[in-house]
């Protein structure tokens, strides 16, 4: 009789080892590697299928197009977000850090859908008397809102056939377990079987699934990597931790646009939705001040206007500080390096600070010239025209080129009152833009010279 094996496995990425080692090769992460044993398999070559087919192979064109409707979950934010609400059969993962308002948000969408299509709220980390606790205290309505402590995968899907619902609610992945497997509830095997139970049943059921699964200290999904990759979506809950706002972007998404953004305003009755973020990434300054710079950029499908600010100081230091909030520590370094080069303006012996107004976070590279005019503001004590708003990419030779979307990026400026933009001159407008003076540029030292 075959010996069974033992293999080595990461908790947190899911990779599989021949040995153990401190550190994982694969995730970088330190003491996660565990030691499984799995049962070994009769051998044998594989000689051949010869039972009947269940499916047959079908041309694509073949297909007729059906639609498929989505069901408005009636929070717009979110609504936003999935592409315009939930699609049948889809699986969603969403994460977050402990405390963020997950299970908060969960608990309004399926008030919010109780009183237009069936819904079933599964919670394995609290009862039902504190499910009841917070639902009253968020005054929501509790008429419709069915819900089940439970964490045995097959009560949950047993539980599910009975009551058939539109929209499955299960908090928290790492909490629930497959009798099966003799591993602990969290683990990788658990994690990755519960879901994959789910996911059939979503399929063949028309069942939307929403799945809520722990964030490490590290900022990602804890588990399998490859639960990732079973979901059709996966939503991220981000948050300032000094703020009361809320964000929840798309990672992925098969069903719409990725990288869109919702937010969210923490208040004593739950989660409200901002409807017009611009307002609150702008700190209304009563004169212009220096180091500011009012940007515009795009998240997904929505442009959003954001203050950034810098401050450029003599350093005591031997090595003088770099810090960057919201924006990349390495593109800060690209454009110190080119406002030195294309500039003249040397900033070696100075420490600088950049940050992002409101805990935003700005990935895209159309915040370019705005961080370098920020620096230059701050370094001659200048401050900008009030009403002024720019973006635009730096290349390394000194050259502004152009972002996607800048139209709309400008009508969106105009439509919150600015006058003036400096943008890209291969962004410029085909037809003016009612009240907004637009300055096109194509270097950096033609930026500096005219901009403020």
């Amino acid at each position: 009789m075959a010996k069974n094996k033992s293999s080595f496995q990461c908790e947190q990425c899911g990779v599989r080892l021949n040995k153990w080692a401190g550190q994982c090769p694969e995730c970088q992460g330190w003491n996660c590697i565990v030691e499984r044993v799995a049962e070994a398999r009769p051998g044998g070559r594989f000689s051949g299928y010869s039972g009947q087919l269940s499916n047959e192979v079908r041309d694509l064109a073949s297909i007729g197009q059906s639609s498929v409707e989505r069901l408005p979950v009636g929070v717009g934010e979110i609504d936003r977000v999935l592409g315009g609400g939930i699609v049948p059969g889809s699986v969603i993962l969403l994460g977050g850090d402990p405390g963020i308002g997950k299970s908060t948000l969960l608990l309004q969408l399926v008030a919010a859908l109780a009183s237009r299509s069936p819904s079933l709220y599964i919670t394995g980390e609290e009862s039902l008397e504190q499910l009841g606790m917070r639902a009253r205290r968020l005054e929501l309505s509790l008429a419709g809102i069915r819900c089940l402590t439970e964490t045995a995968i097959g009560q949950i899907l047993g539980h599910a056939e009975r009551e058939r619902p539109q929209l499955l609610v299960v908090d928290s992945i790492q909490t629930v377990y497959m009798e099966s497997l003799e591993s602990a509830p969290g683990s990788i095997a658990q994690i990755r079987e519960s879901a994959a139970a789910l996911v059939r049943w979503a399929k063949e059921n028309h069942c939307c699934v929403v799945l809520v699964g722990h964030v490490t200290k590290e900022g990602a999904l804890a588990g399998p990597r490859v639960l990732e990759h079973m979901v059709d979506t996966v939503l991220y809950f981000e948050s300032d931790g000094s703020s009361r706002y809320r964000v929840v972007r798309a990672i992925k998404n098969r069903f719409g646009a990725v990288n869109e953004l919702g937010m969210f305003a923490m208040t004593g009755k739950g989660l409200k939705e901002v409807r017009n973020p611009s307002a609150i990434f702008l700190s209304g300054h009563e004169k212009p001040v220096s180091g500011s710079i009012i940007t515009v950029v795009r998240e997904g499908t929505r442009p959003i206007l954001l203050e950034v600010q810098a401050l450029v100081d003599a350093s005591h230091l031997n090595n003088p500080r770099r810090v960057s909030l919201g924006l990349e520590h390495n593109r800060l370094a690209m454009m110190l390096a080119v406002l030195h080069r294309h500039g003249g303006i040397a900033l070696a012996d100075h420490d600088v600070f950049i940050n992002v107004v409101g805990g935003m976070r700005v990935t895209e590279t159309g915040a370019d010239l705005p961080m370098l005019l920020a620096l230059y503001s701050s370094f001659c004590d200048r401050p900008a025209p009030d009403r002024m708003v720019c973006f635009g990419e730096v290349g390394l030779s000194g050259e502004i080129r152009p972002v996607h979307d800048g139209e709309q990026r400008l009508r969106e400026a105009a439509g919150h009152g600015f006058k003036r933009a400096l943008i890209p001159a291969a962004n410029a407008p085909r037809k003016p833009i009612k009240g907004l003076e637009v300055l096109t540029f194509q270097h950096v030292a033609e930026a500096l010279e005219k901009a403020l």
